[in-house]
């Protein structure tokens, strides 16, 4: 007599180890839509407090979204919290943005855009000499006037009292007029196509003048924008000249990046000065 397959131990022998546990409930929350914490305790057999922790360490990474009482797919309409953003991957943002500013010569001008990884540039930039600096992010603009003697240039608009953007057709128009050396830019996911990604429309209509209008572009964005799928499209990845983030992106996209001459540029592979 066959005895019944217990698919629970399958999932425990699949799940060896916290990386690989996690994975799995990845795996679990994409096949389902969402799942509770009470469901993946039991699928794994450890204990709620373990999803619990399991559970945030993915929605920082970016992985899947934390809700009350489970995790579910990302959403595709908004974005995590800028106050969330602001302290999640720190380290790997604070690499990156070392690395893209070493890249970036003294006496020039670029272009600053919204997001906490392009605020991790501004603040690299500080030992640089004689830059003009053209933005529609006030955190990036208050930051810079107080530690540096850079002429900055602030788009008008609106105020997004949440994180600082400035946006509207008064931004577009502002950043329209000036042709800049580099741009730096930030989004939310990169789709396997290359297809580049956000969440607000009046965010993109900024950031895609901004492509339009400089000379060289620098894409900045950690590892967890590969598993993210925002709505709106900003652009495509052959319009970067160099992609700065703290991993390998997915094979998928590394094949497009050398098709279409994209520079590649990990920060965990760069010594620290």
């Amino acid at each position: 007599m066959s005895r019944p397959i217990d698919r629970r131990s399958d999932d425990r022998i699949e799940a060896t180890g916290v990386e690989g546990r996690r994975s799995a409930i990845v795996a679990s929350v994409r096949q389902r839509g969402f799942v509770t914490i009470e469901a993946l305790a039991a699928q794994f057999g450890v204990t709620v407090q373990t999803i619990r922790r399991d559970l945030n360490e993915l929605s920082a990474e970016g992985r899947l979204e934390r809700y009350r009482g489970g995790g579910g797919l990302p959403s595709s309409v908004e974005n995590i919290d800028y106050a969330d953003r602001r302290v999640t991957l720190l380290p790997e943002k604070s690499r990156i943005g070392r690395l893209a500013a070493s890249r970036i010569p003294s006496h020039c001008s670029v272009f600053i855009n919204i997001g906490t990884t392009p605020e991790a540039v501004a603040r690299e930039l500080t030992r640089h000499d004689d830059l003009s600096i053209i933005t529609n992010n006030l955190n990036v603009a208050i930051s810079l006037a107080e530690t540096t003697e850079f002429r900055i240039v602030v788009a008008g608009g609106t105020v997004r009292n949440r994180d600082g953007a400035v946006l509207g057709q008064l931004t577009c128009d502002t950043l329209s007029q000036f042709r800049v050396d580099v741009a730096v830019i930030g989004i939310s996911g990169i789709d396997g196509d290359g297809a580049l990604l956000d969440y607000d429309y009046e965010e993109v209509r900024a950031t895609q003048t901004i492509l339009a209008h400089a000379r060289k572009t620098f894409l900045v964005a950690d590892h967890t924008k590969f598993t993210r799928r925002p709505m709106v499209q900003v652009g495509r990845l052959e319009q970067v000249d160099t992609f700065f983030t703290d991993r390998p992106p997915p094979a998928e996209i590394v094949a497009l990046m050398e098709r279409q001459g994209v520079t590649l540029a990990v920060a965990d592979n760069v010594a620290e000065p």
